[in-house]
Parts: structure tokens; C-alpha cells; sequence
């Protein structure tokens, strides 16, 4: 016989498939707090999601593929008027939260932002809702939006814990991609045997690099490049439940699986099973639309603001003091090409409320850059340097500290405190001092598409966990459209 001949016996499922579908057929999340911080992300992501709704750079990506395409019982997409397939509605939801730089985010070996699953996750929901009430079927319900929210940002953070995508060259967003797989083909009536056909789909399908996130090619697709994953994830669920079938060895195939193709032949570690952990864990950004690295960055370059903004031509160099992973994908010197650049630049995003006192979205555009010059001259006195306890303590699950520090040197000699902000104010250990800015967010966020009474009608909803999770969702998203 040949040596050559591969033996054609097909695999069992590979043990991380079969246990992601264990968990989303017959796991029953039980944490009240996970449904209470469910609850808090989703109207957070929602808020982020109409707060983009401003930019044209965002709103020209949103509508059909084809114009004028109607969709009988189509998914709604938040701030809108438009009704699509739950594939392109997923796309633009997921466009539109992730935008902004402003959702959510976990940070271990990967970072990412569990979040972004919610475009597959509400496109879905709010398409099976119209077409089961169009039949006179009960609707799902938000509690189903919240579960899958709950399990779509447990696969993705526990996939993240001690495996780093980007040190392959990998993008997060893959991460997005295989959580919402999972979880909206449970959605659809998906069993464990689907669920893990469809998994495998979401594997092989071809993975995006994170070229589009670094210097000096940073651009406008990392902030759609999570809606496409969940999107994606919308596409081969529905194609599963048509009968495709799945790729067992999609992880383990020697030669040909992921993990010997783009995974340098290393398998995935497992800090922990699955549960609930990642979403009771989650941070928010609740004060500044930056990537996350940065945030305890900006909170102690407000801080600092009072102390220096009569000072700032005086300034000799800025010394800020960060872990590794920021030093890694948002220290950058040179010129700052378009906004995506700049919201995921440190320096860029220290020196804004060192001057202003304060970071929104609208500090990353073209025409505000272009007309405060001395952004630039200060991001030219910075020194970044690292910290190796900072570097650890990030890394630590008891802690999981996004820590960074200021100290600001003048001319004449003289120089301020250093100021150390080790949590943002959206960790965990700060949710009773964060969760009332969060929902005051989501109400600013919610004035800038709605009338006051529909912004009412609908934080009277959001607040009211038993009510919100009671809610139909096609219900849910009709207080959400515009007509």
C-alpha cells in the first residue's frame, strides 16, 4: 500500500466544537447578575449603535444590497427605517455598534467586543418574532436576546482567555464571527449536532487580518469588520439549518485544519468551562469612545486637564506609563491618516483631554484634528513606557486592570503628580459607581434620534428588568425604528 494515500476515515467533531454546542443547546444560565449586566450592555450597545447614526461614513454602509428590496417580515435595523434580510440587517446593526469605538470590551490574551454579537443575535430574533407573529406563533422574547447575549459573550471570551488570535496575525472579529454562529443557530431551532456543523462552518470560513487595525494601514474596516463577522455568522447558521453539513477535523485536520494552518500548529488552552463569567465580567466604555487600552489613559488626562490646560505651550514631555498590550496595537508616532487611525492611537487619545478636558467622537474627524495643531505637538512630547506590574495585573483574573498613568514635565523644571488610574470606570470593581453614567449614556444616546417621549417610553423599559425581559422583541424593536 501507498504511504501516500491519506486515509479518508471522517474524524468525530472536534472536542472544542461538540463542547461550544454542549453549552448553547443545554445550558441554563441561572446568575441574576449576568442577566442584569445583560440587560446594561444591551441598551449600552444599542446607544452606541444610534449615536452612530450621525456619521455619514457609518450610514452610507446601511440598507439592502439591492435598493428598494423589500423583505416580507424583515428585521429592523435601530434608528432606522430600513427592513431587510436578517443577514444584511445583522451587517448593519453590527456596523453601527462597533462604529463608534464605544461598546464593550474583553480584554485577555485577545481582546475583542462581545457586543458586537448582538447584530446576529437581535437581526435574527427580530426576524423569527414577525415571521411567528405573522403565523400566530408567540415571538421570542427579550429574556432570548438576553440568554444569547449571555452565552455569545462567554464562547467568545473564554476562546480569548489564554488564546491570542492577534499574535498570528489574526483578527478578533473571528471570534464574533463563531459566538454568533453558535448562538443564532440555537436562535433558528438549531440542536447540539447543528449547532456544531455550523460552528465548524464559522472555523474554516476564512479569517480576516488585522492589517486593517495597525499602523500604517489603520482604516475604516475595522469599524464594520465586526458587523460582516456577525453577519456572516447569520448566513452559515441558515445555511446549516437548510441540511449543509459540517466539518468535523475543522480545528485538529493535520495539514489542513485551523489550527496547523493559521494557528502555527498550537491547539487552544481552556482557562475555565463555560458559564456565565465573561459577561459578569465585562468592561464598559461609559466616558470615552476609544479603544479600550487607553481608557484609564484619557480618565487620568482629564484629570489632569485643570492642572495643565493653562500650561500646555509650556509642556517639555509627557510620560505615560501602560502595560504591554497597549504599547503593542495603539502607541503610534507619525501622521494620523483618518478618524479609525486616530481612535486607536494613544498618544492622540491622551493629548485631547489633556487640552479639552473631555474625548468624544467627534474629536477624531478630519476637520477638528486639522484644526488644533497642538494635538500633534503634544503627542510629540510623549514618552511611553511600560510597567511590568501594570503588564501582569492586566493578565491576572482576580484584577484584570486596564492600568495607565500621567506625568506631565514643564520647561521651567517643574512637573505634576503622576497620576495612576489602574480601573476604568467601567470595570467591574467600579459598577456601582459606572452603571448610573452608563444608563444616563444611553439616554443621550437615545436624544439624538428620538423624540423626549419615545426616549421616556423606552428607558422606562430598559430600567424594568422583569418587564424588558417579558417583552415580544418584534414589539421591542418597533419603539427602536423610524417610520
Amino acid at each position: 500500500m501507498s504511504t501516500n494515500v491519506e486515509m479518508n476515515i471522517r474524524p468525530a467533531p472536534d472536542q472544542v466544537l461538540v463542547d461550544i454546542a454542549e453549552y448553547v443547546a443545554n445550558m441554563d444560565i441561572s446568575s441574576d447578575e449576568a442577566y442584569d449586566t445583560a440587560r446594561n450592555c444591551l441598551i449600552d450597545t444599542l446607544g452606541c449603535g444610534l449615536l452612530a447614526l450621525r456619521f455619514p461614513e457609518a450610514t452610507k454602509h446601511l440598507g439592502p444590497l439591492v435598493p428598494g428590496t423589500y423583505v416580507r417580515h424583515g428585521a429592523r435595523v435601530p434608528g432606522t427605517s430600513h427592513e431587510m434580510d436578517p443577514v444584511k440587517a445583522a451587517w448593519d446593526i453590527g456596523a453601527l455598534i462597533r462604529w463608534l469605538d464605544f461598546n464593550d470590551t474583553w480584554l485577555a490574551a485577545e481582546w475583542g467586543h462581545p457586543s458586537d454579537n448582538l447584530g446576529g443575535i437581535l437581526a435574527v430574533a427580530d426576524y423569527l418574532s414577525r415571521v411567528n407573529a405573522g403565523n400566530g406563533k408567540a415571538p421570542l422574547t427579550m429574556r432570548d436576546v438576553l440568554t444569547s447575549m449571555i452565552k455569545a459573550h462567554e464562547i467568545q471570551g473564554v476562546l480569548a482567555l489564554e488564546n491570542s488570535y492577534n499574535r498570528v496575525g489574526l483578527d478578533h472579529v473571528v471570534l464574533v464571527k463563531v459566538a454568533s454562529t453558535a448562538v443564532v443557530t440555537r436562535l433558528l431551532g438549531g440542536s447540539k449536532d447543528q449547532i456544531t456543523d455550523a460552528v465548524s462552518q464559522a472555523w474554516v470560513d476564512g479569517q480576516s487580518l488585522r492589517t486593517y487595525r495597525h499602523a500604517p494601514n489603520a482604516g475604516s474596516r475595522k469599524s464594520w469588520a465586526a458587523g460582516d463577522a456577525t453577519s456572516r455568522a447569520v448566513r452559515l447558521a441558515m445555511m446549516t439549518m437548510k441540511g449543509e453539513m459540517g466539518i468535523p477535523g475543522a480545528l485538529t485536520a493535520p495539514t489542513w485544519g485551523f489550527y496547523d494552518v493559521l494557528f502555527k500548529g498550537n491547539e487552544f488552552i481552556f482557562q475555565r468551562e463555560y458559564g456565565s463569567y465573561v459577561m459578569e465580567q465585562v468592561l464598559f466604555k461609559i466616558s470615552y469612545p476609544a479603544e479600550f487600552h487607553s481608557q484609564t489613559a484619557c480618565e487620568a488626562a482629564a484629570i489632569l486637564h485643570p492642572e495643565v490646560k493653562d500650561r500646555l505651550q509650556d509642556i517639555e514631555k509627557i510620560v505615560l506609563t501602560t502595560h504591554e498590550s497597549a504599547i503593542r496595537i495603539i502607541s503610534k508616532v507619525g501622521p494620523l491618516s483618518n478618524p479609525a487611525d486616530r481612535d486607536h492611537c494613544l498618544q492622540y487619545m491622551t493629548a485631547v483631554p489633556l487640552i479639552f478636558g473631555d474625548l468624544v467622537a467627534e474629536n477624531y474627524e478630519d476637520d477638528f484634528h486639522n484644526a488644533n495643531p497642538l494635538i500633534d505637538e503634544l503627542r510629540e512630547k510623549m514618552e511611553v513606557v511600560e510597567d511590568a506590574r501594570y503588564s501582569s495585573e492586566y493578565h491576572d483574573p482576580d484584577k484584570r486592570s486596564i492600568a495607565n498613568a500621567i506625568q506631565v514635565f514643564f520647561k521651567d523644571g517643574s512637573s505634576t503628580e503622576k497620576v495612576e488610574v489602574e480601573y476604568p470606570i467601567g470595570h467591574r470593581r467600579r459598577r456601582e459607581e459606572g452603571i448610573p453614567v452608563l444608563e444616563r449614556k444611553f439616554y443621550s444616546n437615545l436624544q439624538t434620534r428620538f423624540p423626549e417621549w419615545r426616549c421616556k417610553q423606552i428607558m422606562d423599559l430598559c430600567l424594568d428588568q422583569q418587564r424588558l425581559e417579558a417583552t415580544p422583541v418584534n414589539e421591542f424593536m418597533d419603539m427602536l425604528v423610524i417610520n
